[in-house]
């Protein structure tokens, strides 16, 4: 992808708004320190407009975890320029991270619910951040049945299914209608129907209330939802194609199998 140019950033950290929900220039990334520094992201630029839905495929071990993080400010880098949201936070400060972070919804492949808590009410702890304690149980119930869990509301994890387990934690992330959503295989866990209906009201909410979504995924039988395709190999941005691109220039008869293992 070209790069364009970046907007001016203050000394406060702020940006200039831009129609990219992210916007990445030049981001490298290691582990490690002196002789055991190990280079794991090479020179990353990307942009994420908003409204968009990507998916970030390719070989397990190449970076695409830590990009996910990188851009969910879970990590600090101090190597290029990462703006999410109208926010630089390279360089930012852990109060005005955790800023940044209020505003994303995190999809993780654990899905870290509390065991003593019902469904709703893990979902409701995040309503809570915001600070919203009124409406919290309507908004939780609302989110868990539009993803077939509403008789399952007050159940807790124990008496739950993997699938139903993975649909709390995705409720959780959705509740509070966060701008930007990162998802680390979201579907792993989920049969046919249950992924199809959770990729589907990711896709509804990227179309009609103009949210971002950053999808890493190795299920290829959801990649029908996205806008572009992108393919981290070794650390490195290999490819970034439109569906029909890559639809068009990909035979699946002929792709790297390593972009499909779990």
């Amino acid at each position: 992808m070209a790069n364009s140019p970046s907007p001016e950033s203050s000394a406060s950290g702020t940006v200039t708004s831009t129609s990219s929900a992210v916007q990445i220039r030049n981001l490298n990334y290691s582990f490690g320190l002196g002789d055991l520094t190990k280079q794991v992201l090479f020179d990353i630029n990307l942009d994420l407009p908003r409204g968009q839905i990507v998916i970030m495929t390719g070989p397990s071990g190449s970076g695409k975890t830590t990009l996910l993080t990188l851009i969910g400010a879970l990590r600090t880098t101090h190597e290029g320029s990462l703006q999410v949201l109208d926010q630089e936070i390279v360089g930012l400060s852990r109060r005005r991270l955790v800023s940044v972070r209020r505003q994303i919804g995190f999809i993780f492949q654990a899905h870290n619910l509390f065991a003593s808590l019902t469904a709703s009410q893990n979902v409701e702890m995040a309503v809570e951040l915001q600070g919203q304690y009124g409406t919290k149980r309507s908004q939780s119930v609302e989110i868990l049945s539009e993803l077939g869990l509403s008789d399952r509301v007050d159940y807790k994890p124990d008496s739950l299914s993997g699938g139903q387990k993975q649909r709390v934690a995705i409720a959780r992330a959705l509740v509070n209608q966060p701008p930007l959503i990162l998802a680390d295989e979201p579907t792993a866990a989920l049969d046919k129907k249950s992924g199809r209906d959770v990729v589907t009201l990711m896709q509804k909410l990227a179309k009609e209330e103009n949210r971002t979504i950053l999808m890493v995924t190795h299920d290829n039988r959801i990649l029908d939802v996205a806008d572009r395709i992108i393919n981290l190999v070794d650390g490195r941005l290999e490819s970034d194609d439109t569906l029909d691109t890559f639809v068009s220039t990909h035979d699946p008869k002929s792709l790297d199998r390593r972009m499909f293992i779990m």
